[in-house]
């Protein structure tokens, strides 16, 4: 378990999943991976599958459809997998909050670790985030 996390604060891979957002957030997500920002450069990678991640990055409100596949995926990620909510429906639904089917922000759903805010996050916030997350692994 030891070796793992050691190898974790090296490069953190990472899952992204939108729970029911406008884009916003996932279009600074990917800018994050072009060369301008080149998280590789850090070791973050983005994965296609959760059984190989991480990092559970979560970007907006979650819905009453995408509650219980948030609630999956977190189940089948190896452990210790961060959560991070990532924009301002994450956190807190933003102008999403009073929609009738927008059940709440991700720490309702599954143990968030770290709250990137803004709408959308600017690209500096998300590297910033992830290098603080895996600052806290021991």
């Amino acid at each position: 378990m030891k070796l793992k996390l050691k190898a974790l604060t090296k490069s953190p891979w990472v899952f992204h999943l939108n729970t029911g957002a406008c884009n916003n957030c996932d279009i600074e997500i990917l800018n994050v991976l072009t060369p301008k920002f080149d998280a590789e450069r850090l070791g973050v990678l983005l994965v296609g599958s959760i059984r190989h991640a991480d990092v559970l990055l979560v970007t907006g409100p979650v819905t009453r459809q995408a509650a219980p596949r948030l609630k999956r995926l977190y189940e089948q990620a190896p452990k210790p997998c961060f959560v991070v909510a990532c924009g301002t429906c994450a956190t807190s639904c933003g102008i999403f909050k009073d929609a009738y089917n927008v059940v709440g922000p991700v720490d309702k759903i599954v143990p968030v670790n770290a709250y990137i805010p803004g709408c959308p996050p600017k690209p500096e916030a998300l590297i910033s985030a992830l290098v603080k997350l895996l600052g806290t692994v021991k």
